[in-house]
């Protein structure tokens, strides 16, 4: 290998799967006779797959479990024994009470056993020091209540046609691309399991989320203060204030809710969730505003106190 051969990095993607205990929450951990060692659940990506879908597909593979993720817990990099950096992002993902009796654990070639430890005997019995160091991020979030989340999922609509047949805007419809985007961000948006999608009633919009709303089974419903046309040739307080309503109902029923918008409408319907809950107008904000096509960014906000501002915020974009 030259000097100046780029060799990519491993990218891996687990989680810290809990479950409610007596004490407080229980973590989820793993034993591998193969690496002789004791660690969280994760695995490698697989080709055309993005890091959302490998967490929630390996703790499927190597637990039994299914499980919606929760908010980020960060990266933790390091360095194989053959050289080559090593990154595993990781969530937090709860193991509800109706998984744990449908799901169940069988050995398999990766996985000897599972077991089910509070925070502080889990970070013992690991033997990874990093892996101990996501645990202190999750202990974190535990500690300021905000471990059970629910997520507003902010996206941009997939690519579109520059005019329509009838020469109307809103008739606009996706290209190919915007239609590969739209069944891509399906199936990573369902990593979340949203139980609501609105949308502008632009037909770009809602060509977007209509392979989601149909993977998961939920109708799209049209909002006008989500479209392009709610915001022109008028004051911007009226269709803000509708704005924040939309948000604050679904807020007030801690409701994982899809929003599918325009690139002109994204910044203040970031504001209006801010506002709602009360977050920090800061840099993340903005660069969670500003996204390409079929780009989408994910608010994380706690259910018991959602009006404590964003336990997190993470953009995410579909493979084409």
């Amino acid at each position: 290998m030259s000097a100046s051969t780029v060799v990519a990095p491993v990218l891996a993607a687990g989680a810290v799967c809990w479950r409610e205990g007596k004490t407080g929450p229980e973590i989820l951990l793993i034993t591998r006779s193969r690496h002789d060692d004791v660690s969280l659940p994760k695995g490698k990506l697989d080709p055309g797959e993005t890091l959302p879908e490998t967490a929630v597909r390996e703790i499927r593979e190597e637990t039994g479990y299914r499980v919606v993720l929760g908010a980020p817990l960060g990266v933790s990099e390091y360095v194989l024994p053959g050289g080559r950096d090593k990154f595993v992002h990781y969530w937090a993902a709860e193991v509800t009470k109706a998984e744990l009796t449908r799901g169940r654990f069988r050995p398999n070639d990766e996985v000897d056993q599972v077991e089910w430890l509070t925070v502080s005997k889990a970070k013992k019995r690991l033997t990874y020091e990093r892996d101990g160091e996501v645990l202190d991020r999750f202990q974190a979030m535990v500690d300021a209540g905000a471990l059970r989340t629910f997520a507003l999922i902010v996206l941009r609509h997939g690519k579109a046609e520059a005019t329509s047949s009838d020469g109307s805007d809103s008739s606009r419809q996706l290209t190919s691309r915007g239609r590969r985007q739209a069944e891509d961000v399906a199936r990573i948006i369902a990593s979340w399991a949203p139980t609501s999608v609105a949308s502008s009633p632009a037909r770009r919009c809602q060509e977007t989320v209509g392979p989601l709303a149909a993977a998961v089974g939920i109708d799209v419903k049209t909002k006008r203060t989500l479209s392009q046309d709610a915001w022109e040739g008028r004051s911007a307080t009226e269709p803000f204030v509708k704005m924040k309503n939309l948000v604050a109902r679904r807020v007030e029923r801690r409701e994982t809710t899809v929003l599918c918008a325009h690139s002109p409408v994204l910044p203040p319907l970031v504001d209006a969730i801010a506002s709602v809950v009360h977050g920090n107008r800061d840099g993340r904000l903005t660069r969670a505003a500003i996204l390409s096509t079929a780009e989408f960014s994910v608010f994380h906000i706690s259910v018991e106190h959602p009006e404590r501002g964003f336990v997190a915020v993470e953009t995410h974009a579909p493979l084409d």
